[in-house]
């Protein structure tokens, strides 16, 4: 019996996380598994790019967590700087460009995996392709930053957009010793937190160094003779010699939309629990994918690379000849952002509202450890819960180092649809050095029961 085909387009997190567990479950005279990559690099981390940029991580290549040579002992054959540009579903082939030279070519499959990850969102208004701007989604670009930076010693930069990369790039930027402004249309950083929690990171930028010039849209860029001059904005013109955008990212799904396959929120593509499009034989997994979302219990979009390895473990293992599934997300997300520490789970207010939700808040201010002990710092914990039900439905944290991982205890309750009631008695951890007796957590929990009535 001639071995059967795997295709796998995009070589990072999901794509390279699929290969493997689908090796691990089928040998190589079973199935054959060509994964192609555009950019020159596959499986790196690229949460790590912005320390990259910063110099907190000094090499490119300590971000790359495994070689095409450490695959290639598995059996697994990786191109990189290859780029598909058609998928016929007819004929089951995907139409592969090298792009460092040499004619297209027809690659046959028997199962193909869409894993091409998301792209960074540029505006199109007026110069914006001017040199000098930058979008930071892949390590090739993260790269290209740095070596700006190095080269040029830009002394003025502005970052549009004030979502996680935005932030963490304007961190990077600072370390680096340029004078950073920071644009968003928004009148508050972070719009995946509340407002009362955004102020406190706005107040850590400011504190930085950071111009923050929020409410205010972009408009377009000048440039002379091609070359980035100025940022302009609804208000005024900020001079920068280098610009970031941290606008968001969308799926990279146009491949899939030209072949026909389905696609859904944010038109990323549509999967069921097992990463199966709607199309037999296809796959897809990773920021290219949708989720369900389990508070609000509707398909979701959310770019991340830990949602990215699991999705592409799941295919994996499916693709492999065993059998798993994927339940969702409750949308955890956790950053440093200069001095503090930044968290979020489940949903914000304004989401809670949008669902038709009664729901009651509690934030609380806390020690991150006992108060007492050395290294004490502040911690703010907002948490959200189902008016009547009691039902925990998110929350948030900023505060000093140790604060932000405790985003996790919320997560896990998310996930196990615990009730403010059930959360009070959580047998958590306690010792001076990581915490006061009564966690932060469980104080804001105890908050949210007397807000509840409970």
């Amino acid at each position: 019996m001639a071995r059967e085909r795997l295709v796998v387009i995009g070589g990072d997190a999901a794509g390279m996380s699929a290969a493997s567990q689908a090796r691990r479950r089928r040998p190589p005279d079973d199935l054959a598994i060509t994964v192609f990559e555009r950019s020159p690099h596959a499986s790196y981390a690229a949460c790590g790019i912005p320390y990259f940029v910063g110099q907190v991580v000094e090499r490119a290549q300590s971000l790359i967590a495994r070689t095409p040579e450490a695959f290639a002992k598995q059996s697994i054959e990786l191109h990189t700087r290859h780029e598909a540009q058609e998928i016929d579903l007819e004929r089951r082939r995907v139409l592969i460009q090298p792009l460092d030279g040499g004619a297209p070519r027809w690659e046959p499959f028997d199962h193909l995996l869409i894993a091409t990850g998301a792209v960074p969102i540029r505006p199109p208004v007026p110069g914006i392709e001017a040199s000098g701007i930058y979008g930071v989604s892949t390590l090739e670009s993260g790269i290209a930053v740095r070596e700006a930076v190095d080269r040029e010693g830009p002394r003025r930069a502005v970052i549009v957009g004030g979502g996680y990369i935005g932030l963490e790039m304007a961190e990077a930027l600072v370390l680096r010793g340029l004078e950073v402004s920071l644009v968003e249309k928004e009148p508050q950083v972070m719009n995946t937190l509340d407002e009362d929690m955004a102020a406190l990171v706005a107040q850590a930028l400011r504190e930085a160094g950071v111009r923050l010039y929020l409410g205010e849209a972009l408009t377009g860029f000048e440039t002379t003779n091609g070359r980035l001059q100025a940022v302009v904005t609804e208000a005024r013109t900020l001079p920068a010699d280098i610009v970031v955008l941290g606008l968001g990212v969308r799926p990279n799904t146009e491949l899939a939309r030209a072949a026909g396959i389905p696609l859904g929120v944010r038109d990323a593509i549509v999967v069921n629990r097992r990463m199966q499009t709607k199309v037999p034989g296809v796959w897809a997994a990773g920021d290219c994918a949708q989720s369900f979302h389990l508070v609000r219990q509707e398909p979701t979009f959310i770019a991340l690379g830990t949602v990215a390895n699991k999705q592409g473990r799941v295919a994996g293992i499916n693709l492999g000849g065993g059998y798993a599934t994927f339940p969702g997300v409750v949308g955890t997300a956790i950053s440093k952002i200069c001095q503090v520490e930044v968290a979020r789970t489940g949903l914000q207010e304004r989401e809670a509202r949008e669902l038709g939700l009664e729901y009651v808040t509690a934030r609380i201010e806390g020690s991150s450890r006992a108060a007492y002990y050395p290294g004490a710092g502040r911690i703010t914990v907002k948490l959200l819960a189902e008016r009547g039900s009691g039902r925990l439905l998110g929350g948030q944290i900023v505060g000093t180092e140790g604060a932000g991982k405790r985003i996790d205890i919320i997560a896990t309750a998310l996930h196990a649809g615990l009730t403010a009631q059930e959360m009070v008695n959580l047998d958590l951890a306690y010792a001076p050095p990581f915490s006061p007796v009564w966690d932060p957590v469980l104080i804001a929990v105890r908050q949210l029961l007397t807000a509840l009535g409970e």
